[in-house]
């Protein structure tokens, strides 16, 4: 109670001040400029406080005889509301949070800082997140959450993207809006992340952009609308109708190679469309993947060299390199095979699936090797050398490493053999042809 009174002293002996002038609803201070000074005081220290339910008398006088005190009153009528909701579940503060959000939009709508699409973002997002078990309110706060996006465009919120999201998959599930209006949102939120990123300069903030980016693929794809043939239905349309459109060809893709997609006929429509339109390394990496997943290995192997000369990105050309090293590697063609792996390597450090590759040409060639059978058991030793780097460099590669170990130590030399050849544990050996290394034997029992 001392709190209170010396709040009331203060505030009359303040009220003593302002000149005695015509007051309006739309004045600064209200009807009453003293009443309005007493009152919002009384508040903000209850609010600080965080006794709500006291605080609510005095804002609530504030928030509906002086609407254009100040911005204060709805930045702490939303603390209020959401301060009641939790300690009574009543539903009625969620009304009245929106007349907050709603009346701050009259009033301070053209704040620079937090303009009415940044307060539709907020708005939005707490409809949604207080009732997002009833549907009609769900698809209120979703059309909220568009139209703070459309206003803001890349200075949306990371969380009223997400919520957006969130938001499209519910509706969708419930019927409430078709699965191409969510592929929409999925494929706009990803190309806003990408400049948002861009624009950033601080590392924090990228971190944030990019985690919000991937919430907003976890919850699209668990929306469960992106599978091959509603893609197909939905893109196929477009496609036939906008074949020059560059833009929705990369989009279609984009969808298409996440899902994929890459063995259907508008894959191939429009892997081929880009191609020639744009006949770049992405281009010629779409025609090689659609190859590769119709297991059309030789028609694959042109595009992909064609496009391992044209990229440019580090770590695209990487993939471009072991995927060529892969059909190579199911074509026999073994040196071939190594050197496109060792530069997939090369290109991105600290991946393991490059040395399994390679050791797995090894052995593979290990019964062309050498003239004497135990000359083609040194072959497992090189090959196992592999698949102990690849876990070494990349400990994600362990599980499979470690099993090709196991498969292919049972085929080293045995003591007895190795033994008339004059060979022990430990001893260097040379495996000469076109693999070229060195190794120490290893011997079986």
């Amino acid at each position: 109670m001392k709190t209170r009174f010396t709040i009331v002293t203060v505030v009359l002996l303040l009220s003593s001040m302002f000149t005695v002038k015509a007051q309006t609803l739309e004045s600064k201070y209200g009807l009453d400029s003293a009443q309005t000074v007493l009152n919002a005081s009384l508040y903000v220290e209850m609010v600080k406080q965080k006794n709500y339910e006291e605080a609510l008398p005095g804002w609530r006088y504030v928030f509906q005889n002086a609407p254009a005190f100040q911005k204060t009153t709805y930045i702490k009528g939303v603390s209020i509301m959401r301060g009641m909701l939790r300690k009574t579940k009543n539903p009625k503060y969620v009304d009245t949070l929106m007349m907050v959000y709603d009346q701050r939009i009259k009033y301070f709508g053209k704040d620079r800082k937090y303009p009415e699409g940044w307060i539709l973002g907020r708005k939005g997002g707490d409809l949604f997140n207080y009732k997002r078990k009833h549907i009609p309110s769900v698809k209120e706060a979703y059309g909220i959450l568009k139209k703070s996006i459309e206003m803001q465009q890349l200075k949306s919120e990371a969380k009223v993207i997400n919520y957006t999201m969130e938001a499209s998959g519910i509706l969708v599930k419930a019927g409430e809006i078709e699965p191409e209006e969510v592929i929409d949102n999925y494929l706009l939120f990803m190309d806003m992340a990408e400049k948002q990123k861009k624009a950033e300069t601080k590392q924090a903030k990228i971190d944030n952009i990019e985690n919000a980016r991937l919430n907003v693929e976890r919850i699209f794809f668990k929306a469960g609308v992106a599978d091959c043939e509603t893609l197909s239905n939905i893109f196929t349309p477009k496609f036939e109708a906008n074949k020059d459109d560059i833009v929705l060809i990369n989009k279609i893709l984009r969808m298409l190679n996440r899902q994929e997609c890459e063995d259907g006929a508008l894959y191939a429509k429009v892997a081929e469309r880009k191609y020639e339109l744009e006949p770049n390394a992405d281009a010629a990496h779409n025609l090689a993947k659609m190859f590769i997943k119709k297991k059309e290995f030789g028609k694959s192997i042109g595009y992909l060299e064609q496009a391992i000369e044209l990229e440019e990105d580090a770590d695209i050309k990487a993939d471009l390199h072991y995927k060529l090293a892969y059909i190579q590697l199911s074509q026999s063609k073994l040196s071939a095979a190594r050197s496109n792996a060792l530069k997939a390597a090369q290109l991105r450090s600290g991946w393991g699936e490059p040395y399994i590759l390679i050791g797995k040409a090894y052995a593979a060639y290990a019964p062309k090797y050498g003239t004497k059978p135990i000359e083609k058991k040194y072959v497992y030793w090189v090959a196992v050398d592999k698949f102990k780097k690849a876990k070494a460099v990349d400990s994600e590669c362990a599980e499979e490493a470690n099993n090709q170990i196991r498969t292919y130590s049972k085929h080293f030399p045995n003591k007895e053999n190795a033994f008339f050849e004059g060979i022990k544990d430990g001893d260097v050996i040379k495996v000469g042809d076109w693999i070229n290394e060195t190794t120490k034997a290893r011997l079986n029992e």
